[in-house]
This record gives C-alpha cells, sequence and structure tokens, in this order.
C-alpha cells in the first residue's frame, strides 16, 4: 500500500508577504499569479492559466485551480490585482515591500485582499493534513482583473468553467467583510448597481433673449426633481431601501450670456433583491414619462442584486466564524460590488475575510492575528464541508 504523500504546511503571513511584494496594480500580474499556482501545486493542485482580452482592453492571466474530482465542490474567488498606491512618499513603509511593523503587515494589497488569498490556501494546507483523502474537490479561482474594468477576469473564467464542467457546488469569496474586528460581518449577497445617462435637449440662444430660445436646464430639473423624490422601496431583512444618485448634470457651458442647447445628467441607483435591472429601467422610464418632457436615457447595469438562499451553506460559513471568533456574524450586503456577483447565479456564494478599515489607502496594513484568524476560519469551513 503506497503512503498519501505529505503535503507541506503553509505559512500565511509569509505568503501574504511573497504577494504584497508583487506590485501587480491592476491590470499588471507582476509574477502574483504565480506565486499563487506554485503554492497550489505543492498542495497537489492541477493548476490552469487562463488568459483573456477584447477589443480596446488590456490582456489579462487568471488561474483557475482544482484539487480533486467529485463533490461536494468548494469554489474559492480572490484577486491578486491591486490599485494604485498614490504617492509613494506619503508611505510609512513602501507600500511593496510588505514590512511587519509591530502587530501589522503593511502594503498596498495587505488587506484587499492578498492576506484573503493566502489565508485560504494555508487553510487547505492544514485541512489536507489533517484529511488528504477528503471526498469532494476543492478549487480556486484567482483573477487579475477585479479592480480595474473587471471583464476579462472572474467573468469570463466562470464561463470557462461552465463550459469545462468546473462549476462549483458553492463559492467562497475573501473579500475583506469586517469593519472593525474579525467576526462581525459575513456577506450574504450585494446591492445591484445600475446607471443611466439622461439627455434632454433645447435650443441654444443668448441669455437677453429667452423667448428665443428652449432652456433645457429647467425641464432636466424637473426630471431630476421627481427621481430624487421617488422611494424606491422600504427593503427587505437583508438589504436596506434601495437609492437614487444623481452623479453629474452638465451642459458643457462656461458662457454666463449663452442659454445651452443640451444638457445632460449621470444616474447611479444602488438596488436591493426587490429590483432587477429590466424592472428597475421599466419604472424610472415610467417616472420620467409622468412629466411630458422629452428626453433620451441611456441605461447600463454593472451588477444585478443577489441573495444567498442556501441556509445551509450560509449556516456552514456562519458556525465556523462563530465558532473561531465567539459570536455570530451579522449577515450583510452593504459595500460595492465584487466578483461574488459573477458567481451568484450557478451557486450559492458568501464573503468573509479580514477588516477592511484600510482598503485603498495611503498605509494600507492587516493584522497579524486577523491572518492567522482568517486561516482558522477557513479551515474550520472547509471541515465542516467536507465530513
Amino acid at each position: 500500500m503506497t503512503d498519501t504523500p505529505s503535503v507541506p504546511l503553509i505559512d500565511p503571513v509569509a505568503l501574504t508577504q511573497d504577494l504584497v511584494r508583487c506590485p501587480s496594480i491592476t491590470p499588471l500580474d507582476a509574477g502574483a499569479l504565480e506565486v499563487m499556482a506554485t503554492a497550489l501545486r505543492g498542495l497537489g493542485f492541477e493548476v490552469t492559466r487562463l488568459r483573456f482580452e477584447e477589443e480596446g482592453t488590456d490582456p489579462i492571466d487568471n488561474i483557475f485551480a482544482r484539487r480533486g474530482t467529485g463533490g461536494p465542490h468548494l469554489c474559492y474567488l480572490g484577486h491578486t490585482d491591486v490599485v494604485p498606491v498614490g504617492r509613494e512618499s506619503d508611505w510609512v513603509h513602501p507600500p511593496f515591500a510588505a514590512v511587519i511593523d509591530g502587530d501589522k503587515l503593511y502594503g498596498r494589497g495587505a488587506s484587499d485582499m492578498k492576506s484573503g488569498n493566502a489565508a485560504f490556501v494555508a487553510a487547505v494546507s492544514r485541512f489536507l493534513q489533517q484529511k488528504p483523502d477528503f471526498d469532494g474537490s476543492i478549487s480556486l479561482l484567482i483573477t487579475g482583473d477585479e479592480e480595474a474594468l473587471s471583464v476579462n477576469g472572474t467573468v469570463k473564467v466562470v464561463e470557462w468553467m461552465r463550459l469545462n464542467g468546473q462549476l462549483p457546488d458553492m463559492a467562497l469569496v475573501g473579500e475583506p467583510s469586517n469593519p472593525d474586528q474579525m467576526g462581525q460581518v459575513m456577506r450574504v449577497g450585494r446591492r445591484g448597481s445600475w446607471n443611466a445617462r439622461l439627455f434632454v435637449d433645447g435650443v441654444q440662444g443668448h441669455s437677453a433673449y429667452p423667448e428665443r430660445v428652449d432652456n433645457p436646464i429647467p425641464k432636466m430639473l424637473r426630471l431630476l426633481n421627481r427621481l430624487v423624490a421617488e422611494r424606491l422601496d422600504n427593503g427587505n431583512d437583508y438589504f436596506p431601501p434601495s437609492h437614487i444618485v444623481i452623479s453629474s448634470v452638465d451642459v458643457g457651458n462656461t458662457a454666463p450670456n449663452i442659454i445651452p442647447a443640451h444638457i445632460e445628467a449621470l444616474l447611479n441607483i444602488r438596488f436591493n433583491s426587490e429590483w432587477t435591472s429590466a424592472t428597475l429601467e421599466a419604472h424610472i422610464r415610467s417616472i420620467l414619462d409622468e412629466d411630458g418632457v422629452p428626453y433620451r436615457l441611456e441605461c447600463w447595469c454593472n451588477a444585478e442584486s443577489f441573495l444567498v438562499k442556501d441556509a445551509a451553506w450560509r449556516q456552514i460559513v456562519a458556525d465556523a466564524i462563530t465558532e473561531q471568533c465567539g459570536a455570530p456574524p451579522r449577515f450583510d450586503t452593504g459595500g460595492g460590488t465584487s466578483d461574488a456577483r459573477h458567481i451568484a447565479p450557478y451557486c450559492p456564494v458568501v464573503e468573509y475575510g479580514v477588516t477592511n478599515a484600510t482598503i485603498h489607502k495611503v498605509d494600507e496594513y492587516v493584522k497579524l492575528e486577523d491572518i492567522h484568524n482568517l486561516t482558522e476560519t477557513y479551515t474550520r469551513i472547509l471541515a465542516r464541508t467536507f465530513v
């Protein structure tokens, strides 16, 4: 009888440092994906590199790694790209030096979300030492395109997974979810993001002769006032009320004595599970139609809202967090969009990671104890999933 090969025990802090030292400012990879791939190959994963590109966009590298062929199949989703650092001189420690100062590890991406990636890989190594012959599959989808356009990353890898029979039964996203301390928040859904560009036309002319022109500004104001007065919904048990934001109004006019011919406004609506992008667009158009002002509306949706309705998977993760942190997490759907939206149509997905107080900021850091806490939590999730 052949002994099962032992797997190395991964240090999550050291792996986080290796990842942070890769200056993977989106869309650059800078070696970060290979750091992940090397660690995963050492744990017996089959790693597939996937590059996607669209005309007019940067080509993006991604990896899909899987160990096992059966079910249940749990997939972890993460990203290795990071946002720009701003002025490096503003940082106490160089943003890609991964300096440990006291109880904190500093660097761009330390909390968003390279420590989450490292914690999951480390958790897998611990789980495999405990149960090397587990029944089921563990996979990781790691993209380099989350912080930018998000067109050549997770959305395309998920489609590749669908076409190649690799879709999971449940998914976990390592985005930093906790405001202040570990165990506070587990995200069980996300709001959708609907956008529109609203146009109203008029007739340009001299402001001394308003009777000869058609000023589009008062018409636009009437439409916008209707929108801001609208209460879309009252929210529900998991989501706050949807809300309309007017993010820009522009006539492109720098002269005070010219009435413009055109005006446009930008709208953004963060919407909950009471709506889809289609029903929301229909409702907004019905509001605008009430005034009788001719308008044009160009709409697009960055993300549909979603809510995890699989109570079993939600509870597995919540129980692991409770066991590790001593109190149950609050189920939450706040924040912006995340790559969870791309896998949500195919399987239940929850998000849980380190704290997010310093993400995208100068001197971004993660507490060392939070990395270890997350590693232990992920290990508990794996143990509960593959009983």
